[in-house]
């Protein structure tokens, strides 16, 4: 039997264990919930109509797939950055409620928050350049805000550059599986961060075309909308998978 149980307000830090030594360890590779829903939501069919099989047994990949496709290792990535929990975090969130900042954490790291990128690193001129994952975090354009993340996918699959475009096109054969951007966004559940056309992403904040405004919210205003339009993001693909579920995923 199909286990079929989803719950859209699980937090994956909840069932996610600490090491031996006590240390705090991250979902994304240690919560048994959300390896779970993912295999739930992403094994199904491709626009092509092949499915997209993934298998988490495989050694050394968290979740990995093999097909004439091609070969895929996959790593889950929590996509909805707080910027709560940074060192450097903004001086300006000590006069926003903390409750209303924990309840925004704390829904980030439901389902709705996540996503699977490639987590192999690929060479490029001889040397082992960052994953997707990696590369978010790591460019100061991006600061792994996911809207941005997602404007810069709109954009490869257009053929137009972006500050992630070197890095998605060392993985132009993952992206090539979903056949263009609309099937990408159908594919992961993203429909309530484009328009209805597929053409243009919703931004939490506003948005310079070329990237010159800096991703990190400057001040409390500016956070207020970012975290409530990140809010309304999440709680809409939320009950967008858990519809999914029940309308795909029958238990037997």
């Amino acid at each position: 039997m199909r286990d079929v149980s989803f719950d859209i307000a699980f937090n994956m830090k909840s069932d996610t264990q600490p090491s031996k030594s006590g240390e705090k360890r991250d979902p994304d590779k240690y919560s048994p919930t959300l390896k779970r829903y993912h295999r739930l939501l992403w094994t199904k069919p491709l626009p092509c109509g092949m499915i997209f099989e993934l298998d988490d047994k495989h050694k050394g990949s968290y979740l990995y797939h093999k097909s004439v496709l091609g070969e895929f290792f996959l790593t889950s990535d929590s996509v909805i950055p707080t910027f709560t929990r940074r060192s450097n975090k903004p001086q300006y969130l000590s006069l926003l409620p903390n409750a209303d900042l924990e309840k925004f954490y704390n829904l980030s790291y439901t389902i709705g928050g996540m996503m699977l990128f490639p987590g192999n690193r690929v060479l490029y001129d001889g040397k082992e350049r960052p994953t997707i994952n990696g590369e978010r975090g790591l460019n100061h354009k991006i600061s792994d805000r996911f809207d941005l993340t997602v404007e810069c996918i709109r954009r490869f699959y257009n053929g137009e550059e972006s500050p992630l475009h070197g890095c998605l096109n060392r993985y132009s054969g993952y992206f090539a599986i979903f056949d263009n951007f609309e099937g990408y966004i159908k594919f992961f559940l993203l429909q309530d961060i484009v328009n209805e056309n597929y053409t243009v992403v919703k931004m939490f904040t506003e948005f310079n075309p070329d990237f010159k405004m800096k991703p990190v919210p400057q001040t409390a205003d500016v956070y207020r909308d970012y975290m409530e339009n990140t809010i309304n993001f999440l709680n809409k693909r939320n009950k967008r998978m858990l519809n999914w579920v029940q309308s795909n995923c029958a238990e037997g």
